[in-house]
């Protein structure tokens, strides 16, 4: 069966324009033309034509995705359930969406008075969590089913840092540190001590600015929890090394730390996977470990080991945090089977 372009148009909602351009481009090329010249189009053309708007759905443009069209492996059913996926997602959204604005209006119909601003900010707030976070993930975040409570807990811990940095106390200061250790130790609690989560989460933080204003945790005010905890940490780390080694490490242990929280959720994923510490993928993750941590150690094996020693016996070093034993146990086999690169 032959579809002309003007009813091929019709079927599939395009203009007879756009499948002009789709010609003109070299991105769908009928396989035929009538006796009086008019563009033909067979099954073939039409998975293609599937194929184009399915990636259009996903965000890429013509040319993208006229290069992505020019592999040969590339099998129609991939196209169609990455389509059923996406689809998925986006049904699942709308559910809970309407779901919790049946509640709301349940509420205004029953004559209560909720604060509408609030619903709708919270609205928001729990669909964005649905742009960073799978359906099961959020069954798992305690965080995103957080009690009354455990939400006025997190209100008071923001208000005290920010009090504390409004005084102009520095993160050196006895209280920015325990303050970081208590708001490390509700981090780890409240994403149910899962490194996958918690990256996540931090990703979520750092690209909207909607949840920045909502919680009160500012890139600043994060920035200062950071430099605390890593302060307690330095003051632990001083037992074990000489003048010239803490140097070093005071001036380097921050410098690449916004890149430890997506690694080590890759390495739990490849843990929880069953992967082998001698796995390619994980001799991969095992390298950049290891760069992370010459970063702020050093070449020198001395330093790196007393490094290690301190990760070993103290518990100001690993508790309240995603590393657990058995994840160094197992970046420790994956680093001395690593193959030369």
């Amino acid at each position: 069966m032959l579809l002309k372009i003007g009813e091929l148009a019709k079927h599939t909602g395009l203009t007879v324009r756009a499948l002009h351009h789709y010609d003109a481009i070299g991105l769908l090329t009928p396989s035929a033309r009538s006796d009086a010249g008019y563009r033909l189009y067979n099954r073939t053309d039409i998975a293609r034509l599937h194929h184009i708007q399915a990636l259009r759905k996903f965000g890429m443009s013509l040319a993208e995705i006229g290069a992505y069209l020019a592999r040969p492996d590339l099998p129609l059913a991939t196209v169609v359930a990455q389509q059923i996926a996406m689809l998925t997602r986006q049904i699942d959204q709308a559910n809970t969406l309407r779901a919790r604005l049946s509640d709301l209006h349940q509420q205004l119909t029953q004559g209560q008075e909720p604060e509408l601003a609030d619903w709708l900010t919270t609205l928001e707030l729990m669909t964005m969590y649905d742009k960073y976070f799978s359906k099961d993930e959020l069954k798992q975040l305690p965080l995103y089913n957080a009690t009354a409570a455990v939400n006025a807990e997190w209100a008071a811990l923001v208000e005290s840092v920010r009090a504390l940095m409004d005084s102009g106390a520095g993160p050196d200061h006895p209280q920015a540190q325990a303050l970081a250790n208590q708001w490390m130790t509700m981090v780890v609690r409240d994403t149910a001590a899962n490194p996958v989560l918690f990256a996540k989460l931090n990703t979520m933080h750092e690209q909207e600015p909607v949840m920045q204003n909502k919680t009160g945790i500012t890139p600043a005010l994060m920035q200062f929890v950071i430099a605390a905890s890593g302060q307690h940490k330095l003051s632990i780390y001083r037992k074990y090394l000489s003048d010239e080694e803490f140097t070093f490490l005071r001036a380097n242990i921050g410098k690449r730390a916004s890149e430890w929280p997506s690694l080590i959720a890759q390495v739990q994923s490849a843990m929880d996977k069953g992967c082998a510490p001698n796995a390619p993928e994980v001799q991969v993750l095992a390298r950049h470990w290891f760069e992370l941590f010459r970063s702020f150690a050093g070449d020198n094996p001395s330093t790196q080991q007393k490094i290690r020693d301190a990760l070993t016996n103290e518990p100001g070093l690993t508790n309240a945090g995603f590393v657990t034993a058995a994840m160094r146990d197992f970046m420790r086999a994956a680093m001395a089977s690593l193959r030369p690169h």
